[in-house]
């Protein structure tokens, strides 16, 4: 057995353990399941920043996040990161089609939720280790010294991890933001089948994350 499949068994063995004892201890089920969730999820302070960057794995829950914030007057523009180029997408541009892909359709629904200011950065990102190098090297470039990244509310607290992993030594102040739109609920992850498969799955990674990177 592999050390990986030994660390999906564990993890589902901790979920396993923990949906038990909230159905065997019904005072302590909620606080318990609660905080399995919240760990997932990074909550820093909202303050005025130079841009509000999507994370890649956002999606539309990103975009109305991204748009709520402009409106709240955190800052005026807003950036997407470049998806890669699939074998689709360049099937369609062969027959000369245009083709909408998740950072086309992010900046679709900006503009149509009345952000004005949005833009693309240009070098994709296939994973969060890639985005974190960057959003370090795009902030390097353009002179950006603040900016906030809005994530789904269970990746953020990995995310927030690999950024400051990736922008060490650099005077970049970043902000992670959960979306609040996001289809998972740290207050009630297992009343779901979905939730508690985000769960196991996140939860994997941030521990696999802290096991490669104690101090981050």
């Amino acid at each position: 057995m592999n050390a990986r499949r030994k660390r999906c068994i564990g993890l589902a063995l901790l979920v396993t353990v923990l949906l038990a004892i909230s159905c065997g201890v019904p005072a302590i089920r909620r606080s318990i399941l609660r905080e399995a969730g919240w760990a997932l999820v990074a909550d820093d302070p909202i303050e005025s920043v130079d841009i509000i960057v999507i994370s890649i794995d956002a999606d539309g829950a990103g975009a109305l996040e991204a748009a709520d914030l402009v409106q709240s007057g955190v800052a005026t523009r807003v950036a997407v990161i470049a998806d890669p180029s699939t074998w689709v997408s360049e099937e369609f541009a062969r027959r000369g089609i245009p083709y909408e892909d998740g950072a086309a359709r992010s900046v679709r629904q900006l503009k149509a939720l009345g952000v004005e200011s949005v833009e693309t950065i240009p070098q994709t990102a296939r994973g969060t280790t890639d985005e974190g190098q960057v959003l370090a090297g795009w902030c390097d470039r353009l002179g950006i010294h603040s900016f906030l990244i809005v994530s789904t509310s269970d990746h953020s607290r990995r995310l927030r991890r690999v950024l400051h992993r990736s922008m060490k030594g650099q005077h970049i102040r970043t902000i992670v933001r959960g979306s609040r739109y996001t289809h998972f609920d740290p207050d009630r992850w297992w009343k779901s089948r979905s939730g508690i498969r985000t769960e196991i799955e996140e939860s994997e990674k941030l521990f696999l994350d802290v096991l490669l990177h104690p101090i981050s």
